[in-house]
Order: structure tokens, then sequence, then C-alpha cells
């Protein structure tokens, strides 16, 4: 594990399963939304973060959350995913002049509109996984699909919101358009 990886990080990985698990596990908006807190911990990681350590953590904190949902593997899947996908979205959202090693995942320094578009990109390809490898069919498609875009938007406020409330700007902001 790189250096960067600390205290904060693993304190960061529980409260997020806790809040998941005590928290936004009783919300959903009229039964189709939910709010998978979880997936901001991967989010949130350092840019330079190893690709292996993301891919282990995507699946601990999966399993973590499996483990008290009862889920089978869903969420694990599901957050392995995202954190494969994480270097690519990551690539496709390089601004020109590239990312600095110091770089961390914040609103506040790489501008909304590139953590809008990172964020919600991830999210949406993490609950895609999840609400269909829940469902297994296609049966019933557009009600998975619903699920999923309220579940998305629901996911990504909630995730703007912690950026904002608690990740404050460490330098000043640098337009990554």
């Amino acid at each position: 594990m790189n250096n960067s990886f600390g205290l904060t990080h693993i304190v960061q990985f529980f409260l997020f399963v806790a809040l998941q698990v005590l928290l936004m596990g009783n919300l959903a908006l009229y039964s189709t939304g939910f709010c998978f807190i979880y997936v901001a911990f991967l989010l949130y990681l350092p840019l330079n973060f190893s690709r292996i350590w993301l891919l282990i953590l995507g699946f601990l904190i999966g399993f973590t959350v499996d483990v008290f949902y009862d889920t089978m593997g869903i969420h694990a899947a599901a957050s392995v995913l995202l954190a494969f996908l994480r270097p690519h979205v990551l690539n496709l959202l390089t601004p020109r002049d590239g990312y600095d090693n110091s770089d961390t995942v914040n609103i506040h320094v790489m501008g909304s509109g590139w953590f809008l578009s990172y964020a919600f990109t991830l999210i949406l390809f993490h609950h895609l996984a999840v609400f269909f490898l829940e469902t297994l069919t296609l049966q019933t498609l557009w009600y998975t699909l619903a699920k999923t875009v309220l579940s998305t938007l629901f996911t990504g406020i909630v995730v703007v919101i912690i950026q904002l409330l608690f990740f404050s700007p460490k330098r000043e902001r640098i337009d990554y358009r």
C-alpha cells in the first residue's frame, strides 16, 4: 500500500460502512431510490492510488456491505467494477496539464463540473451493476432502470453534499475543464 493511505482512510472506510448499514439501509425514496453512500469511500481516494489496492478495497467495502445486507456478493462485484472503471474515467477527464501527484478528489480543487462528471459516471455504473445483478432478468427492465437513475441521483447528491460540508479546499482551485 502506498504511504498516503493512512489512518484517515481507515476511519473513512469504517465510517462509510457504518453510515450505509445504520442509516442509509433504512432510507429509500418511494421504494425505488436507494442511497449507497459507501461508494464515496472509493470515489474520494487519492488520484494516484494504486490500482491493485483500489480493487482490493473495492472488494473489501462491497463484501462488508454484502455481509450486513445478505446480498451474496452483489455489492462486492459492483464495487470492484467501480474500482476497475475509476482509472479509466479519470483518464477521460484528465486535464491538458494532467493531474498533480498530490491531487485528491475534491470538489473545491477540481471544480464542480469535473467532480459531477466523475462521481455521477462511476455511481451510475455501480448502480447499474447492483440492480441488474439483483434482478438477473430483463423482464423488469424499465423498473430496474428507474431504480438505477433515481438511486444514482440520490447517492450523487449525498456524495456532493458530503464533499461540500466535510472536505475543505487544500489549495486554490485549478480549472480542470
